[in-house]
């Protein structure tokens, strides 16, 4: 896989299994394998565990990306990271707002709020975070997915069924947002690429993202 940069990161790192640290680090390097997030590439010297899955690329020799999952905790110095690494240059930021936010599915008006959370995140459009009592929840069935974000959380989703018509995994919520998304708590969201949105009267023109 070609690498987009590397960098190396201050941060202390740590992996454990149990009570094991497996992994402990503070000579990690920060690469991109895509636009989308880094990993934590680590000395060798810096595992504890020969037993880990691991992977190597010629641009840091003596180097290795540890399995996510093969670890049962990941932390930078004392907090616990989840999914994957953190990227240093993305950021998330949770608004409260008085706009007027509207949401149309097949024209179907299924979201008005006057009182929306806007989370902005680098490289994504905003998300509108709605009050449940704003939205017809009675057009939502739950589903099982689930979804991990390292600046959030874990989100639930509903399929929106309008006029017979369903749309799956369009509604999400978080319910123990990560502190730094803590506003979003408990209230729902649409995927701006999927829906009509309306924000003060005006028609926002529906962007193309991977989730689209």
């Amino acid at each position: 896989m070609p690498v987009v940069r590397i960098e190396p990161s201050p941060k202390w790192i740590r992996g454990t299994i149990g009570d094991r640290t497996v992994v402990d680090t503070r000579r990690a390097q920060l690469v991109w394998e895509h636009e989308y997030y880094p990993w934590w590439y680590v000395p060798a010297d810096d595992v504890n565990d020969s037993s880990l899955p691991t992977t190597e690329i010629a641009e840091l020799p003596d180097h290795v990306k540890v399995q996510w999952s093969a670890v049962d905790r990941w932390f930078e110095e004392d907090e616990e990271v989840f999914v994957h690494p953190r990227d240093p240059y993305r950021r998330v930021d949770a608004l409260p707002s008085s706009r007027h936010v509207v949401v149309r599915v097949d024209g179907m008006v299924v979201a008005d709020s006057q009182n929306p959370t806007i989370l902005y995140e680098t490289g994504l459009p905003p998300r509108y975070y709605l009050p449940p009592a704003d939205v017809r929840e009675d057009l939502l069935t739950p589903t099982e997915t689930s979804t991990g974000c390292p600046y959030k959380g874990y989100a639930r989703y509903w399929t929106l069924t309008v006029a017979g018509t369903e749309h799956p995994d369009l509604v999400w919520c978080y319910d123990d947002p990560l502190p730094e998304s803590a506003p979003v708590k408990g209230l729902l969201c649409f995927y701006n690429e999927r829906v009509e949105l309306e924000i003060d009267g005006e028609p926002i023109e529906r962007v193309v993202t991977k989730f689209s």
